[in-house]
Formats: structure tokens, sequence, C-alpha cells
């Protein structure tokens, strides 16, 4: 039994996402949130295995809050759920400590084996290609690049940052600003 919650600011994907994750066996949606500060008591309430993130949010984007889900004790596996679920929002979703990322068009079989595959321990992210890493290069500073290639490559944070001899906080103030840097901006509807 997989025990998750899910968050996204639009309230008829919330309700039609609950129905469809409630229907497959294995699955139990806790609840609902449509914003970081609705989350956070619905957290506290209900420990989910698994959280299903938008990455499109008022105020703190998906990104964001993934993160500060990601330093939890413990910490809930992250699914990232976005219209724009590609190599160039793969990147920054690493750097943020997601566990997985999905398209919203995806099939719901697609949904259903990401949430068994994340909540196993599995990663499920886009291939990054080597546009994407070009793109990314360009935009960090020479010394972010250990960085990225480290969290890009699967070694853990707290492994990255000792080899690079940065302590707990510096090495995360860096991520923050590289995910700043590569943030995908949401065309306005």
């Amino acid at each position: 039994m997989i025990r998750l919650v899910i968050v996204d600011d639009h309230p008829a994907l919330r309700a039609g996402l609950s129905a469809v994750l409630r229907a497959e066996p294995g699955l139990v949606p806790l609840g609902a949130a449509s914003d970081a500060a609705e989350l956070e008591p619905l957290l506290a309430r209900t420990r989910p295995d698994l959280v299903v993130l938008d990455y499109h949010l008022p105020g703190e984007d998906g990104l964001q809050v993934c993160r500060r889900l990601k330093r939890m004790v413990p910490a809930p596996a992250v699914l990232l759920y976005s219209a724009y679920a590609d190599g160039s929002l793969a990147i920054p979703a690493v750097l943020a400590g997601a566990d997985g990322l999905v398209h919203k068009g995806a099939p719901a079989q697609e949904l259903y084996e990401a949430i068994r595959s994340v909540a196993r321990g599995d990663k499920v992210l886009p291939p990054v290609g080597a546009e994407h890493r070009q793109q990314a290069a360009r935009a960090l500073d020479e010394r972010d690049m250990p960085i990225l290639g480290m969290l890009l490559e699967g070694t853990p944070p707290a492994e990255a940052a000792s080899t690079l001899r940065l302590d707990g906080r510096g090495f995360s103030q860096r991520v923050d600003g590289m995910i700043e840097r590569l943030r995908v901006e949401i065309p306005a509807a």
C-alpha cells in the first residue's frame, strides 16, 4: 500500500487525480493541497510515503517545495507532475531532490508505474541529453559544474558536499542558486 498526497493548484485536477489514484489497487490518496501552505498541516496529519507535486504552484513552485520535503526526516518520496516534464525540467528536478518527473498528459498506467517505482526507491526521470547539459552549463557558474555532474550521476548530496569540501549549508545554498538559474519558465496562459 502506497500512501500519498497530491499538491496541485487546480481543484478539478486534484479531484480527478484523487479519484483516478483511489481506483488503482495499492494506492491510497490521503488528501490534497492547493499550495505549500495547505500542504504543511496535511503532511503533519498524514505522514505520506509519497507526494505527487505539481511544478507550477502559486507562491513557492514545486522545486522549492520539493527541496523542503526532502529535508524532512523521514522524507517522503516526491514525484513532480507537470505539463513541462522533459529534459529541461529534469536537471532542476534532480537538483531539487525529486525522485521522479511525470508529464500530466501521461496515460494513467504510466503515472501508476511511476508512483510504484518511486515508492520502491527508484528514480523516474527523463534522460538529460547533451543539449540540456550544455544549456545548464551556460546558465551556471563554472564552480557549480562539479556539483551538477555529481548530482546528475546520482551522488547523494551529503557525499557530493563532502567530496567538494563544502559544509552542508554552503552546499545547499549553492544548489538553491543553481535551481534558481535553471528554473523553467512557464508560458503565460
